[in-house]
């Protein structure tokens, strides 16, 4: 574990000595929250808090997607990541320190849609509600971290960049993030409990507001986990055979 915190340390360090990553990865969730969110809720407590449930999903699933699908492909293509690989401590520091630092950065990207939604929306929630939500924040960003490892493991950077760049809007839009629970197109209300974008944003609506809990949006989100876990698994796999065998 202190390993682990070590290398979070130096590679957080890394981040912030480039303050326009930090930037970008909060830029676009808060952008979307002050252009789609902020002047169209009104009065509407419940509508403002399921955007904003809808914004901060949005937020995890874009801040994992490129600062795993890119970061890791990046880390790859620099000669200090093979020479920390042959160290004896192994990959798995490594590893860890990776999801410590990137638990960090996206803890960064939600802070301010969390302070737009309470700053310029009546968007509201209980203290049972705020607890759900943080728990499932939790949960729904392990697929989407797992996918981003999927990417960069599998993938060289220029490759990476673009495959990250694919996936985010079809995601986004087909899972049904950018529209209101109450209202979708009829091909997004039909595909998007079955995306990962789509079970993930559930999930959040059931826990801050009167959204019912879908269990086969649960079990699509479940289903999409334990299938990126195999992806990133066999990428790291193949990674390390490559390189290192």
């Amino acid at each position: 574990m202190v390993l682990a915190l070590t290398h979070a340390k130096f590679q957080l360090l890394e981040l912030f000595r480039i303050p326009i990553a930090v930037i970008g990865g909060a830029f676009w969730p808060a952008a979307a929250m002050l252009a789609f969110v902020v002047p169209f809720t009104g009065d509407d407590p419940a509508g403002a808090t399921y955007a904003a449930a809808s914004m901060i999903t949005f937020a995890v699933m874009s801040t994992n997607l490129f600062q795993y699908g890119i970061g890791v492909a990046e880390d790859r293509a620099q000669p200090w990541d093979p020479y920390v690989r042959t160290l004896p401590a192994g990959a798995l520091p490594r590893f860890a320190g990776r999801i410590l630092a990137g638990l960090t950065n996206m803890a960064i990207s939600l802070t301010p849609v969390v302070i737009i939604a309470a700053l310029f929306t009546p968007a509201s929630v209980s203290g049972p509600e705020l607890l759900a939500a943080v728990a499932v924040t939790a949960v729904i960003s392990v697929p989407f971290i797992l996918m981003g490892l999927s990417i960069g493991y599998s993938l060289p950077q220029k490759a990476a960049i673009v495959v990250a760049q694919v996936l985010f809007l079809p995601l986004a839009f087909g899972g049904g993030l950018m529209t209101s629970p109450d209202w979708q197109p009829g091909f997004v209300g039909t595909i998007a409990p079955y995306l990962p974008t789509g079970g993930a944003v559930r999930l959040m609506w059931a826990a801050v507001g009167d959204y019912p809990f879908r269990w086969g949006s649960a079990i699509s989100l479940l289903a999409w986990t334990v299938a990126l876990g195999g992806l990133a698994v066999g990428a790291f796999r193949r990674d390390e055979g490559r390189r290192f065998g």
